[in-house]
């Protein structure tokens, strides 16, 4: 595959709150990270909800492996109903994650013909050619995670939503030690 580019495609949530959707596309495979809404701005009138654009991944939902979540606020998660409207693929996520959206699935009667799984720090998953390991970081939500995403190119750090604290909700800290491992190796990207 040499020659072949690395795709960030951002679907949303660049330059805004909300709506968080970044897809990484590698010849025949996309992975998505974080499919979010975005309540609407003032000026929005009968507008309930904004969701990304997924004009992209109509196009090329044949190369689809698999959405990673980071957390379960609405900005990062709050859109899969209406994208699992569309598209079926696996899903993963840490345990509160999983809740949450099992929880949102339910309500829009999708649970049943989701693919959910989860995952913890440390541990990865394969997707098409994409590897995406998932660590911790402190976030005002608890089980927040941050993804390492080797591809052919090199690794890839999307943080998701983070913050440096040294009294985090449930103990759970940023992750340094593994990101200062991922810097040491080589990172392509730095992604947040």
């Amino acid at each position: 595959m040499a020659g072949t580019a690395l795709r960030v495609i951002p679907l949303g949530g660049l330059g805004e709150i909300g709506r968080n959707m970044m897809l990484l596309e590698y010849g025949d495979d996309i992975i998505v990270v974080d499919v979010g809404l975005m309540f609407p701005e003032e000026e929005m009138l009968g507008v309930d909800l904004v969701i990304p654009d997924f004009t992209y991944l109509r196009e090329h939902a044949h190369k689809l492996r698999g959405v990673f979540l980071t957390h379960g606020h609405e900005d990062h998660v709050g859109a899969l109903p209406y994208f699992f409207r569309e598209f079926k693929c696996p899903v993963y996520s840490s345990k509160l994650t999983d809740g949450l959206i099992r929880v949102k699935l339910n309500e829009h009667r999708q649970l049943a013909q989701a693919e959910l799984h989860v995952v913890k720090p440390g541990e990865s998953v394969q997707a098409g050619v994409f590897e995406v390991e998932f660590f911790t970081v402190a976030h005002s939500i608890p089980d927040a995670c941050g993804l390492i995403i080797k591809t052919p190119l090199g690794p890839i750090v999307h943080t998701g939503d983070f913050k440096l604290d040294h009294t985090p909700v449930m103990d759970q800290h940023t992750d340094l030690i593994r990101l200062a491992q991922v810097g040491a190796e080589g990172c392509l990207l730095l992604l947040r």
